[in-house]
């Protein structure tokens, strides 16, 4: 290159040389010599030298000054802190000299007044002695001058404790002025859920609207028919006297009945949780991890019913070579007296066409298929005939025995135990001496007998055992396979008699994705829930708790004292993963997958794979999963777990009002605690018969319904509710005297704030709904009925008897 220089090449030299040349030879040229190393003369050695001790000498100097500024700035410092303590000293001298001049003040003046009322002593005492008719006149004066001021001081007594019983007895007054100061809660969450409570019943401007609300069930009747909840209530079609003028104003309440539906579905507590979690995976967050980028893919993939339904059944039919999981049985059902299964006749043609509408969609002939579909029928038959219930195998004690895998296949020789168990466990290593806890091994042994004397009739192509086993493949992968198979599965659900309705796609592709990214979601969900805020409700309500069980009586103190020991031993906490796995930990679980969000069905297939990692990691941990998909607490040895499932919006936001979380996750928290530890308490305690006849008939009171005694069950329930809402209101109160600052949301605050936002659990669903005879909401009348926390006024038109009503 032109811009390149170039080196020039060596030449030797043909000058003579200056040194004598040596005896007996010729010296080599110059550049085959050795180098000869270059010596600096003295002189220079002397400079180096002479420079280095100058740069020593300098950063000596440097260090000196350093140092030395280093102790000027320390007593420039101390200095100021020594001036600083004399002006202190001087202010308190200062102080001091000054609290003296004043109290010597004091006692000049009060010197000054005593010589002052000793001279008029000494005047009056003249005047008395000189003219004894003027000493009579002003002893009157100054006897009704006395009189005066104790009228005065009487009147402002009077004015004073006016005062204080105006104040007492006017809480609302109190109210309006520290809600007045009470800051308002503007974040977007509360933002929210100020829309959501303005669009709900106030239920202190309309306290009778949540009557009439509708959550989808009637409640229980002495009969067992079922009492509907607006039986007596004035305006409700139930009432016969007003079923007129109910229909003129039907079409005024069908959206507010609409918009209590559709509450009761957001407040359902699971499907809560679900929507968050679809809020997360849906969520646009390229910044996340790898893993949490997969587990958003296979969502999508899963939600993408348009790749998914071009796809048809070309994956699993690729598939079919590969894979085989038998767990499809017909339907069957159990006779008690000859003690054996047997398929269900009434179930067996519309399972019949189901499988043959399963082989069509796969592209089996007409002509062979039904062949197929009746010899699978046959070997299902006979495989079903040594099924039994779990139910019958408790009873009879062979819920199961513990053998090793040897002796296994000795009783089963048909399938070789061992491979397929080092499948399933991989990487858990076994061997044939291991154990095993084997499940009906009746069963076992029977199928063993019929799988070899079927496989011994026909060809290993046409066995019935080979559509077994397809069948039961395309029943696990089902879930990936496009419409029209789930069509199929629906209808055959039908026709069977299950009338659950079909889940919508998002949230079956919300617990699929769980399935297989579960330690993400967990992770995900961990790093978005409010520890310290969860952590401080679960902890007040159960102080509360406890303090609840010893104003019941206890109809037995063994009871109370086994109770109480089984309290005091547990510990309540949020559940949380017991290691902290970061975004490196979970990526590498996941590195080994290949996400394709055009290609569901591939993806499933390595979800299947991952929930047997799974599941075979929990099998060599032995230790309790985190499950977070969980919305109730669960005991487990001394510890009380709150799923973190439970706290996420709108049901909970570290950003409500406390008194917001309280009303409403507080009151979940309070019930479910109830619900667990004291699961008989009927039978424990007088107090909750007392309290639930106390609330049963402040609701007949209003609703002017006939009277009727309610189940255990109803009481029990009625008193849980009950005490459940006094528990939280008590813990809310005091976390208010623990730090009284607290925000509003649509200029409510504090306990009105509190109840407001506990109706608009009216349609809240757990296990237990069935036997709450009332809304939950109408226990806020019932707390207000004597009590100075509500606003006055809160009765319905008809409440004529609310002043006899007594305390619960």
């Amino acid at each position: 290159m032109s811009g390149t220089p170039t080196n020039p090449e060596p030449q030797l030299s043909v000058q003579p040389s200056s040194q004598p040349e040596p005896e007996g030879g010729l010296q080599p040229p110059s550049l085959l010599r050795p180098p000869v190393p270059p010596q600096d003369p003295p002189h220079t050695t002397q400079i180096q030298q002479t420079q280095i001790q100058q740069t020593q000498i300098q950063r000596t100097q440097i260090q000196q000054t350093q140092i030395q500024q280093t102790q000027i700035q320390r007593t420039q410092i101390q200095r100021t802190q020594i001036q600083r303590t004399q002006i202190q000293r001087t202010q308190i001298q200062q102080t001091q000299i000054q609290q003296t001049q004043i109290q010597q003040t004091q006692i000049q003046q009060t010197q000054n007044h005593q010589t002052q009322i000793q001279q008029t002593q000494i005047q009056q005492t003249q005047i008395q002695e000189s003219n004894p008719g003027l000493q009579h006149q002003v002893k009157l004066l100054w006897i009704n001058h006395r009189r005066g001021l104790l009228l005065f001081g009487f009147s402002l007594c009077a004015v004073i404790l006016g005062l204080i019983y105006y104040e007492h007895h006017n809480p609302q007054h109190r109210r309006t002025d520290q809600e007045s100061k009470v800051t308002p809660c503007l974040s977007p969450a509360c933002q929210w859920a100020s829309a959501r409570l303005s669009s709900s019943a106030d239920p202190f401007t309309q306290p009778c609207d949540y009557f009439l609300s509708s959550c989808g069930s009637d409640r229980l009747s002495p009969g067992g028919r079922g009492r509907l909840r607006g039986q007596g209530i004035p305006g409700h079609p139930q009432n016969p006297k007003e079923e007129t003028a109910w229909t003129e104003r039907r079409g005024q309440s069908a959206e507010r009945d609409n918009r209590g539906l559709r509450e009761e579905e957001t407040l359902d507590r699971k499907t809560v949780l679900l929507q968050y979690l679809r809020g997360i995976l849906e969520s646009n967050q390229s910044a996340g991890s790898a893993a949490e980028q997969k587990a958003r893919g296979f969502f999508h993939s899963c939600l993408d019913t348009r790749s998914i339904e071009t796809a048809g059944a070309e994956p699993f039919l690729t598939l079919i070579q590969k894979i085989d999981q038998p767990n499809l049985l017909i339907p069957i059902e159990w006779n008690s007296r000859t003690l054996k299964s047997q398929a269900n006749t009434q179930m067996l043609r519309p399972f019949l066409a189901s499988c043959q509408r399963y082989l069509a969609l796969l592209g089996a002939p007409s002509s062979s298929s039904m062949l197929h579909v009746w010899s699978f029928i046959s070997l299902s038959s006979e495989l079903a005939v040594a099924a039994a219930p779990l139910q019958h195998r408790l009873a009879s004690g062979r819920l199961y025995e513990r053998i090793t895998l040897r002796e296994l296949q000795t009783k089963a020789p048909a399938i070789d135990w061992l491979s397929c168990l080092r499948a399933a466990f991989h990487p858990q290593p076994l061997t044939e001496d291991d154990h095993v806890l084997l499940h009906n091994s009746l069963y076992i042994q029977q199928m063993s007998r019929i799988i070899s004397k079927w496989l011994k009739k026909h060809e290993p192509s046409t066995s019935p055992v080979h559509t077994f086993m397809v069948l039961n493949l395309l029943h696990t992968l089902m879930p990936a396979l496009d419409s029209r198979f789930s069509d199929t599965e629906n209808n055959l659900s039908v026709a069977l008699g299950h009338i659950e309705g079909v889940a919508p796609r998002w949230k079956r592709c919300v617990l699929e994705t769980e399935r297989g990214f579960h330690s993400v979601l967990t992770h995900l969900l961990s790093e978005r829930t409010a520890h310290r805020e969860a952590e401080e409700i679960i902890e007040n309500i159960f102080f509360s708790f406890k303090s609840k069980l010893h104003e019941l009586n206890w109809t037995d103190p063994k009871s109370f004292q086994s109770v109480m020991k089984k309290v005091q031993s547990l510990t309540p906490r949020l559940w949380t993963t017991n290691e902290t796995s970061t975004e490196a930990v979970i990526d590498q679980l996941f590195y080994q997958v290949t996400v394709d969000t055009r290609g569901f069905f591939s993806n499933y297939v390595q979800l299947l794979s991952m929930w047997q990692r799974r599941r075979s990691q929990l099998l060599a941990e032995q230790a309790e999963a985190t499950d977070i998909l969980s919305v109730t607490p669960i005991l487990l040895g001394d510890e009380l777990l709150f799923p973190m499932g439970m706290f996420v919006p709108p049901l909970f936001h570290p950003s409500y009002p406390r008194a917001m979380n309280y009303g409403v996750m507080g009151f979940l928290v309070a019930k479910d605690i109830l619900h667990l530890i004291l699961p008989d308490i009927s039978s424990q305690s007088d107090t909750v018969l007392a309290v639930g006849e106390c609330v049963w008939g402040h609701y007949l009171t209003v609703t002017e319904g006939a009277a009727f005694s309610l189940s255990a069950a109803q009481q029990q329930e009625l008193w849980l509710q009950y005490s459940a809402l006094n528990i939280t209101l008590q813990a809310y109160r005091q976390s208010l005297r623990n730090d009284p600052s607290d925000t509003s949301i649509s200029g409510l605050s504090h306990t009105r704030l509190f109840l407001t936002s506990f109706s608009q659990l009216n349609c809240d669903s757990d296990p237990y709904r069935e036997f709450m005879p009332l809304q939950s909401s109408f226990l806020i009348t019932v707390i207000c009925a004597k009590s100075d926390l509500c606003p006055a006024g809160l009765q319905c038109p008809n409440q004529t008897q609310q002043h006899s009503l007594q305390t619960c």
